[in-house]
C-alpha cells in the first residue's frame, strides 16, 4: 500500500504544481529566486485530500541552479515508513513560454511534465503541471531564506483542490539532530 502511494501520489508533489501561468519578464528576479532555493532542504509534508488523506511523509532535497540558464533543479526523496521514493525535477525558461521541464522522467515515463510556470513577487514561483488527463498546479512559496512551502492542488471540475502540503527547512552548514552535516 505504501509503495502504491508512493509510486502513485508522490509524483504529484514534486514539484508536487492548472490554472493560467505566465512567462516570467525579468530573468534576473526569476534567477534570483532560483538561487534562493539552492542547498539542501528537508521536511515534513502531508496528503490533505484524496484516498490517502492524512498520510504523512518527509522529505530531502537538494536545490541547484545552471550557471547559463534560467531555472533549477531539485533532486532528492521523499519517505513513507520505511519506503522511499527517489524524487527529481528540472524547470527552465523556454522563451516566451515561461518555464518548462519535467518531474522524474516526465509524462511520457511515470512522471509529470511541467507546462508552464512563473516566477511571482521574487518569492514564489507557479508551475503547471500535465500527465495525460491530470492538470495541476505546484506553488512553492519562500517566505524566508530558510524556510520553503510547497503546495500542490489538482483540478478537480472546474476547481483546484489542495492535496500535498510540505514545508521544508534549509539544512546547509546546520546540525541535523545531535550529527554535524559534513
Amino acid at each position: 500500500m505504501k509503495r502504491l502511494f508512493l509510486s502513485a501520489v508522490l509524483p504529484v508533489m514534486a514539484l508536487s504544481f492548472t490554472g493560467t501561468a505566465y512567462a516570467g519578464e525579468d530573468k534576473v528576479g526569476d534567477q534570483k529566486f532560483f538561487k534562493s532555493v539552492e542547498g539542501e532542504w528537508v521536511g515534513p509534508g502531508e496528503i490533505v485530500a484524496g484516498k490517502y488523506k492524512g498520510t504523512k511523509f518527509t522529505c530531502s532535497f537538494t536545490g541547484a541552479t545552471p550557471d547559463d540558464k534560467v531555472g533549477m533543479s531539485l533532486d532528492g526523496g521523499c519517505r513513507v515508513g520505511m519506503f522511499t521514493q527517489k524524487m527529481s525535477a528540472t524547470i527552465e525558461q523556454k522563451g516566451r513560454n515561461g518555464y518548462r521541464g519535467t518531474f522524474l522522467d516526465g509524462s511520457q515515463g511515470k512522471g509529470l511534465d511541467i507546462i508552464s510556470g512563473n516566477v511571482v513577487g521574487g518569492s514564489k514561483v507557479v508551475l503547471a503541471l500535465n500527465r495525460n488527463q491530470l492538470n495541476g498546479v505546484m506553488q512553492a512559496r519562500v517566505p524566508d531564506e530558510n524556510t520553503m512551502h510547497v503546495t500542490v492542488s489538482v483540478r478537480v471540475d472546474k476547481q483546484l483542490v489542495p492535496v500535498i502540503g510540505m514545508k521544508l527547512t534549509r539544512v546547509d552548514g546546520v546540525a541535523v539532530g545531535a550529527i554535524a552535516k559534513n
